[in-house]
């Protein structure tokens, strides 16, 4: 049964969905096991679903527009919406820039980036993360980051950068196995055509420059040739546009890039720190 924060914080779009499945189920004659079964989910994945217990998944709402749409796309329209409202708010603005970006480029100094986690490990780091979370909160987390990686297989392609401290692949989050299959994912990932990942090693600054010192940042390419930087700290998101602004973070982004591994011996890294995990 729906908790009643559920039914207060979930979005307009996932209150549509579950009032409007609702109302064709019952249209229909099907009770919610029924439904369930010519959705391929469980009559228990449809009352979460109605109650707000936990908003439709993409999978469901796909199904949902097989099943129930008859034609309107209602359901197929509001897949975009739905994940939306998923996301914490300091990230909400952010994540269609993400979606539609034709560039992205990343540093990261703590942990994997979003779009490159397994499942497992982000579930270890949003439920071992500070102040707690409901459980029901954090799998709604877990599968909303888990959709953002459609982005990989768009089309037209986005060109795709990351680079890691080293630190952030030698901490372990969760268990070293899931740790091990994070940074063989990694490997996988590595392997795309239109992915490029850099390692940026702890022995950097052991000459006197160290370009990463100020922290993660995203650099935004826009399919209009916009160029924009975000900035998340602390559970706070900042979306800078000022060009004078976001050419600086550009300029620094370019310089870490610049003293990171390249992309053959940032794999080779990542292999032999795999292998480590035990």
């Amino acid at each position: 049964m729906a908790r009643a924060e559920n039914k207060v914080t979930a979005g307009p779009t996932a209150q549509m969905v579950a009032n409007l499945a609702r109302k064709l189920r019952v249209r229909k004659g099907w009770t919610q096991e029924q439904l369930g079964s010519e959705l391929g989910f469980s009559g228990a994945a449809v009352s979460a679903m109605e109650t707000l217990a936990q908003p439709a998944s993409d999978d469901m709402l796909v199904q949902l527009e097989r099943v129930l749409g008859d034609g309107m796309d209602i359901f197929e329209d509001a897949r975009v919406p739905v994940r939306l409202e998923k996301f914490p708010e300091q990230f909400k603005d952010f994540a269609p820039l993400e979606q539609h970006a034709v560039v992205l480029q990343m540093y990261e100094t703590l942990v994997i980036n979003g779009l490159f986690q397994t499942e497992e490990y982000a579930r270890a780091l949003i439920g071992g993360g500070y102040p707690p979370l409901p459980e029901q909160r954090v799998e709604e987390l877990v599968q909303a980051r888990m959709e953002r990686q459609a982005l990989f297989d768009r089309q037209p392609v986005a060109s795709i950068e990351l680079i890691l401290e080293e630190a952030v692949l030698r901490r372990v989050i969760g268990s070293p196995e899931i740790m091990r299959q994070q940074l063989r994912h990694l490997i996988t990932c590595a392997h795309r055509r239109n992915v490029t990942l850099q390692v940026l090693p702890l022995e950097c600054g052991t000459d006197g420059e160290y370009a990463g010192d100020r922290g993660g940042m995203t650099l935004v390419e826009t399919p209009d040739h916009d160029h924009l930087a975000f900035l998340e700290v602390q559970g706070e998101g900042l979306l800078i546009s000022d060009p004078a602004k976001v050419s600086t973070y550009a300029q620094r982004y370019a310089k870490i890039r610049a003293q990171a591994l390249d992309p053959r011996e940032s794999l080779g890294l990542i292999e032999e720190l795999a292998g480590e995990q035990r």
